[in-house]
């Protein structure tokens, strides 16, 4: 196991457990025999789906699972929701328990469950533990197992070496792997590495060169002395259960156009409604953030998409400050829009990355140690992810809904979700039950709070963008 993925198998606490979970809606419903047959023959032709952790003195290691079997990771279950509970509300309940139940880890890492509604749909849970892929090598996997997908032959699934890769990276600045690491992460920084390539003027080779080196002593430096995020209710010692909540989503096509007419992007749009909601809900709660700004961790991916395929974890993290004391909601999204601006070119992510690397070589109590120093500068872990622009069909049936939650590691007790599937953008919200035991009272603000620039973008004079 790479050292970066022995390094999520590690972050295990019993506050928080390092698992993507997600549920598909599907209509109609599917069987379980349906599933567990697409299961065999597209999931387990990744061969780390039959894998096993087993961990030694040195880390830890894949080994083949001689006693798989499959009726342990695809199971049924009957969801019963108590009086005066609607299935939707019984559901968000279970996926909460589910979030906060480790796997066993005598058997692969991953379980998927299935239960069927009694009126036409069923729900798919999956729980992944993180050692085994990213969200978006997950995301490959996904559109591999649904109709007309199909899983990459087992040559091409190489086992990856985090040595090399950390070497091209850090070591060999003007490797194409680093024009392609860094340039994922920042515009900036990657046609600046590529002016060092095929420098305009021989003279300006070296000085770009100490240009990068200072920005990437600069970075380091500026993350260390980061000082810890704000205090808010959100922001504590978690408990050992989770709440989660969604909502129904926004129409893609409006998100886009709302951010041409304000001059931002869509991603300026959405966390600029996301630091909207969480400011409102505290001041629901008889809070002041008025002034207050809070940081999330985002996942930068580091890997080419064409080998997402492989699996494993390949991204870095970056601390976004989202504005949630900014009442005024055109302020707020080009606060959000400047903050956005700001990490570009920045080379945090790989930072990121090579300190995970570290991670995974340390005994457990240093490991978490190190990595609680990301929970000291967050109070939320946040990620956005594009999926499928159309519906996706699965043994059969439409994929009607697509929705995932991030782990949360060390003490972050909040976990927030974008995935844009099939024309919606949707929110998900993952949280510790003692920080904040009520999350979709935060969902229920994201709508509101994008009604909010519709109608100022709507105000505009036709034909125009604001400055």
């Amino acid at each position: 196991m790479s050292k970066v993925d022995t390094a999520w198998l590690r972050m295990d606490t019993e506050s928080n457990l390092m698992m993507i979970v997600g549920v598909w809606t599907i209509r109609p419903a599917i069987s379980l025999a349906a599933l567990r047959d697409r299961v065999e023959q597209r999931l387990l032709q990744y061969g780390r789906f039959r894998q096993k952790v087993v961990e030694d003195t040195l880390g830890a290691q894949w080994v083949e699972d001689d006693d798989f079997d499959i009726s342990r990771h695809v199971i049924e279950e009957v969801l019963l929701p108590l009086r005066g509970q609607s299935q939707q509300e019984a559901l968000r309940e279970r996926v909460g328990e589910l979030a906060a139940q480790p796997l066993d880890p005598r058997y692969p890492l991953w379980q998927f469950q299935l239960i069927n509604d009694g009126e036409g749909a069923s729900m798919l849970i999956a729980r992944i533990h993180h050692c085994i892929a990213d969200g978006i090598a997950l995301i490959s996997v996904m559109l591999s197992i649904v109709d007309g997908g199909k899983a990459p032959p087992k040559r091409q699934q190489q086992p990856r070496d985090d040595q090399d890769w950390l070497t091209d990276t850090l070591l060999k600045p003007l490797s194409d792997m680093t024009v392609k690491a860094i340039g994922l992460a920042g515009a900036g920084a990657g046609k600046s590495i590529e002016k060092v390539i095929n420098p305009p003027h021989p003279l300006d080779s070296s000085v770009e060169m100490a240009r990068m080196g200072y920005q990437a002593i600069s970075d380091v430096a500026a993350f260390a002395l980061m000082p810890d995020d704000s205090h808010t209710r959100l922001k504590g010692k978690p408990g050992t259960s989770k709440r989660v909540a969604w909502d129904e989503g926004l129409p893609l096509d409006q998100v886009k156009a709302v951010g041409k007419a304000l001059n931002a992007s869509i991603n300026d749009v959405l966390l600029s409604c996301v630091a909207g909601a969480i400011g409102a809900y505290l001041r629901d709660k008889g809070d002041n953030p008025d002034g207050q700004e809070i940081r999330a961790m985002v996942p930068v991916n580091l890997r080419p998409m064409e080998k997402a395929y492989q699996l494993g974890n390949r991204f870095g993290l970056v601390p976004l400050v989202l504005p949630i004391g900014i009442a005024n909601p055109v302020e707020r999204l080009y606060a959000v829009r400047a903050r956005m601006q700001e990490l570009k070119g920045s080379f945090q992510p790989i930072m990121a990355f090579g300190l995970l690397s570290v991670a995974g070589l340390l005994i457990k109590p240093v490991q978490h140690a190190m990595l609680n120093i990301f929970a000291k500068k967050a109070t939320a872990v946040m990620t956005n992810v594009p999926g499928p622009a159309e519906a996706l069909k699965f043994c059969g049936s439409t994929v009607e809904r697509v929705m995932f939650w991030v782990p949360q590691s060390g003490d972050i007790g909040m976990g927030v979700s974008i995935l844009t599937y099939a024309g919606r953008v949707q929110f998900g919200l993952i949280t510790d039950s003692l920080l904040c035991p009520d999350p979709e009272a935060i969902i229920a603000k994201f709508a509101p709070e994008f009604e909010k620039l519709t109608w100022l973008a709507l105000m505009l004079p036709w034909g125009e963008e604001a400055a």
